[in-house]
């Protein structure tokens, strides 16, 4: 299994020179990916530009939205031809995860609706399909620039619903599962299985997972503050969420070894503190175990 990092831009007062360095630093510590979460009604750095800029100082990690919230986009032409220039711009390292949002100030915010959102994906994904393989929009031509990889960008789909796992194994390169556990990863992974096989689609769905994380001797309350603050909106969630969250050394190790138990490919250990000791602290476990 693959341990990716998450980047400290929904940790409110993150500077930008802190997102660089946890960039870099991710980098040469080894890990798989360098991901971001995506809200827009919060004090957060927006999921791409900040992928844009971790690509300027970085040459390897892959670069992976997890997830950006497709529907509330209003504009699929501009958001494909967003991505397709971070993956330009990266070499190809975009690995674009997409989900539909639960949030309705998100959408209020911007005049978009929550309602139907699943349908507007679907018609999203199946647009950047047609820019991205160069379709003809105009007297110059396409929109572009061309993503590096044929068709687009790797494509992994989130949501637990019916429709997402659906969704996921019929369009997406794969499925990536929110920060709600193990157990909850296991039931939804094999839910997407069962509906790869279903649709027809050869090989395996690539299979990632957020957890957060934090370490050192405040870790606890580390946790609590973040967590408590990030998903206030929905408290019986942030206690899921909470309940999830590996806090301290021993429960971060049993938390990427479940992962491992459940047949995830990618593992993203989100932070819950920019400080950078807390990347650090976390390379020191991973490199132990190794």
């Amino acid at each position: 299994m693959d341990i990716g990092i998450g980047l400290p831009n929904t940790v409110a007062g993150t500077s930008g020179s802190e997102l660089l360095d946890w960039a870099r630093e991710g980098e040469r510590a080894g890990f798989s990916t360098l991901a971001t979460l995506d809200r827009l009604v919060y004090d957060n750095y927006e999921c791409l530009t900040t992928l844009a800029a971790a690509a300027a100082v970085t040459e390897r990690i892959r670069l992976t939205t997890a997830i950006m919230i497709a529907p509330v986009r209003a504009d699929t032409a501009v958001m494909a031809k967003q991505a397709a220039t971070v993956d330009r711009l990266s070499g190809g390292r975009l690995v674009l995860g997409l989900a539909v949002g639960a949030r309705p100030d998100d959408f209020t915010a911007n005049g978009t609706e929550h309602a139907g959102r699943g349908s507007r994906m679907d018609r999203q994904l199946a647009e950047f399909g047609e820019i991205w393989s160069g379709q003809r929009r105009g007297f110059a031509g396409g929109i572009g620039p061309a993503p590096v990889r044929e068709g687009g960008p790797e494509l992994l789909l989130g949501g637990h619903s019916p429709a997402a796992v659906k969704r996921a194994a019929k369009r997406g390169d794969g499925w990536i599962a929110g920060s709600g556990g193990p157990e909850m990863f296991r039931h939804g992974a094999e839910g997407v299985r069962a509906a790869w096989k279903a649709a027809g689609r050869k090989g395996q769905p690539r299979l990632v997972a957020l957890s957060y994380y934090a370490l050192g001797e405040q870790a606890e309350q580390l946790a609590d503050s973040y967590l408590n603050q990030y998903y206030g909106f929905a408290p019986p969630y942030a206690q899921l969420v909470r309940r999830n969250t590996g806090a301290g050394a021993s429960a971060v190790a049993a938390a990427i070894d479940a992962f491992d138990a459940a047949g995830c490919d990618e593992l993203i250990l989100v932070p819950c503190s920019a400080d950078l000791d807390q990347l650090k602290l976390l390379t020191a476990l991973v490199q132990c175990r190794s």
